[in-house]
């Protein structure tokens, strides 16, 4: 089930709302409502991966009681520690890479002439590298004393399986969620906040990403693309990506209010980042401080180390970011493309903190961090991404787009594309402008919500006439 569809906005959502605030606040009995929910939302789509989930679950849940019976970063803890991320990582990697390894082994022996290696193709659990990650991060701060282990198994199934951000993330640490699970404030302004928010996120979802989508898909199959039709390719899978990865974000987090739940913020604003640095500042916040905390940290990238390791780090880190995102070398490739320029950046004192709006910055992040990259991660393979490049970077056909695209795409598209980054110049405007008081604060959110539930109920109306809409996230 997705949060984009007439199944969870009039059947599951108003249901679990229901029984979740008929139930009494008290002794934690809210997060048993929430935790069957979860396992209700998780298992639409396939009960039988319901197994996989709950296994996980229990055995990370258990290697942390482990730890915790040691004490944190005792030999026995280290040891248990251990155990629990290689397990962990094992399933994540069987699960979402054998299909890719084996397809890779089989290429490279079919240079020698050899007979390809036979395997059932292995269908991935949705969700599996956020809550996978998760209990990596659960394990690791219950090692490193950042958290004790919990004694409440529902307490941490409920971390696991939080259907708001299941799915797609964002990635939480149980530390940061440990006591909202014992107490959280309920009230009419938090299940406002958390109403608007969500409606903002299905906005940008439906009204934004998905109309944008056709046009993205075709731009990334032409035969034969001009330099037009590729950078209105990327322009529009930029906008598609930001607003379909950002609106979920949105709806997790207003779906989180709306129980008591105050989520971290996932995205800031990047398509205004001055430097590459400052990009992964803003963009995807939960998996770059994920990536930062346990596997930058885990490698020697802090401590007694020389700047050039330490910056070496940061790439290897990105392209182990690239690895999680997909089993493709486009996806190992993209990452690399990342801790590449991150390295640069560092090599040459590149501050990911600037003061003020400096477009000479701007331009050159926005070309290579995000236009130049976003090919790489959208091409179904490396060679698709090469034929990509070549008009985009030596320019071929430069008067416009070609035929076949113009006669494809709609007005609608085009106008959806304008609105898009013209929300990016508004947030620009917003934090480097000069700073406006319209009014007063209630006064400004009246005015939001009479400009927002129009919006919201076409996208609904969009919705039930497209049927399903799948996040883009989904697949990774």
């Amino acid at each position: 089930m997705v949060f984009s569809s007439n199944a969870f906005l009039f059947l599951f959502l108003p249901l679990f709302l229901s029984a979740y605030y008929l139930t009494p606040n008290t002794r934690r009995l809210r997060n048993y409502v929430i935790l069957a929910g979860s396992y209700v939302f998780y298992g639409w789509w396939r009960p039988d991966f319901l197994l996989l989930f709950t296994a996980v679950t229990a055995f990370n849940y258990g290697v942390g009681n482990m730890i915790g019976k040691h004490g944190a970063r005792t030999p026995g803890a280290r040891r248990w520690m251990r155990i629990g991320v290689v397990v962990d990582l094992a399933v994540l990697g069987y699960f979402k890479y054998a299909n890719f390894g084996v397809d890779s082994f089989n290429e490279a022996i079919a240079a020698f002439g050899m007979a390809p290696f036979s395997m059932t193709k292995v269908l991935l659990p949705i969700g599996i590298s956020f809550y996978i990650f998760e209990s990596i991060s659960y394990v690791i701060d219950v090692y490193r004393g950042s958290v004790k282990a919990t004694r409440h198994p529902v307490d941490f199934a409920t971390f696991v399986a939080l259907f708001p951000h299941l799915i797609v993330g964002p990635l939480f640490r149980y530390k940061d969620l440990a006591g909202q699970f014992e107490h959280r404030d309920h009230s009419m302004d938090l299940f406002g906040r958390g109403a608007v928010r969500f409606m903002q996120g299905f906005v940008k979802k439906v009204v934004i990403a998905d109309t944008l989508s056709p046009l993205v898909n075709y731009c990334f199959v032409l035969p034969e693309p001009t330099t037009g039709d590729v950078w209105l390719g990327v322009l529009a899978y930029g906008a598609q990506l930001y607003f379909d990865f950002a609106g979920y974000s949105d709806m997790a987090i207003g779906l989180g209010l709306m129980m008591g739940f105050k989520f971290i913020e996932n995205f800031n604003r990047p398509f205004l980042s001055q430097s590459v640095t400052e990009f992964w500042r803003r963009w995807h916040i939960s998996l770059s401080t994920w990536l930062r905390d346990y596997v930058f940290y885990s490698l020697g990238g802090s401590g007694r180390k020389t700047k050039l390791r330490m910056h070496f780090m940061v790439f290897v880190t990105f392209l182990i970011g690239g690895v999680w995102h997909g089993a493709n070398w486009t996806f190992i490739l993209w990452g690399a493309m990342q801790g590449a320029l991150l390295f640069t950046e560092r090599m040459l004192g590149v501050s990911g903190q600037p003061d003020g709006f400096k477009w000479w910055r701007w331009a050159p992040t926005f070309l290579f961090s995000v236009a130049f990259s976003l090919v790489l991660f959208r091409a179904d393979s490396v060679g698709r991404a090469i034929e990509m490049y070549k008009p985009m970077l030596f320019m071929k056909d430069i008067g416009g787009v070609s035929d076949p695209l113009l006669a494809v795409v709609t007005a609608m598209q085009i106008a959806t594309l304008i609105l898009a980054y013209g929300l990016v110049v508004f947030e620009g405007l917003r934090e480097y402008g000069p700073k406006l008081t319209l009014g007063s604060e209630q006064q400004r959110v009246l005015a939001s919500v009479f400009l927002l539930v129009p919006l919201f109920v076409l996208a609904i109306t969009k919705l039930s006439a497209q049927g399903y809409s799948a996040f883009l996230y989904f697949q990774f």
